[in-house]
């Protein structure tokens, strides 16, 4: 597995980590909402006074949509959404298991589902991907019975995109481009159109979400994966590129 030391991460991540601050800056309620608030009730207090009702209307509309998003009505048909984009997975042998870090609480079910297909023979190595993921992943692979020659990964990625540029800088040259992917099912949908931009052949094998994880944190999880579903689109991450434009590399 690639050392930490050896990680050299470019602007283009600290970027698109500025980005994901700002969308969750957007999805605290706390913020957002006092914000609509003004959009609703400013026109009525500012002269002139023309077009009022149109911007409160949008006001009012935004903060409906805002609020049912936040519901659990909202939470449960965005992640049902979420996960009627994945395609099911066909049963196809592949050349690594790729398994997507997003923290500790995740780990058990996304090592339990890679060392099952693993001992399934489903592919011959399980390449975990992530910063403080990838290291205790692979740990909790060897703990799990999978041999140390069959676990890889590179704990350098801070984010999908990273996620998929850093595997593909290091698998691609290897021959490997069939891949199982392992991540949850609101993340998948995203990471697999980020994979395959980069030329990988994707099976989608999405891992439980932890049972213990809170309805704050299961809407928080469901309203990110759409602003980064549709975020990434308009940074045209979905469409067929090179993984030169990484400024990754592993040293010595």
């Amino acid at each position: 597995m690639v050392d930490l030391s050896a990680c050299q991460i470019t602007s283009a991540g600290d970027l698109t980590r500025s980005l994901w601050r700002l969308l969750n800056l957007l999805l605290q309620p706390g913020v957002v909402l006092p914000v609509l608030a003004v959009m609703i009730f400013a026109p009525w207090i500012v002269r002139p006074r023309r077009w009022k009702h149109r911007i409160s209307l949008v006001g009012v509309l935004l903060v409906l949509t805002y609020c049912l998003g936040l519901s659990p009505i909202g939470v449960k048909v965005g992640g049902k959404g979420l996960a009627l984009l994945i395609p099911r997975d066909s049963g196809q042998p592949a050349e690594a298991i790729v398994v997507l870090g997003r923290g500790g609480d995740f780990r058990p079910s996304r090592v339990r589902v890679a060392a099952e297909l693993w001992q399934q023979r489903r592919a011959p190595l399980i390449f975990a991907s992530g910063r403080s993921d990838a290291i205790e992943i692979g740990q909790m692979l060897e703990a799990a019975g999978v041999p140390a020659t069959a676990v890889d990964g590179e704990p350098c990625s801070a984010t999908t995109n990273e996620n998929a540029l850093f595997t593909a800088a290091l698998l691609q040259p290897q021959g490997i481009r069939r891949l199982i992917l392992v991540t949850d099912p609101p993340h998948m949908a995203r990471s697999l159109l980020t994979f395959r931009s980069l030329g990988f052949e994707v099976t989608p094998h999405p891992s439980p979400v932890p049972n213990g994880l809170d309805i704050r944190n299961r809407q928080f999880l469901v309203l990110r994966e759409w602003a980064g579903l549709i975020g990434y689109g308009m940074m045209g991450r979905y469409f067929a590129r090179e993984t030169g434009e990484t400024g990754f590399a592993v040293r010595g």
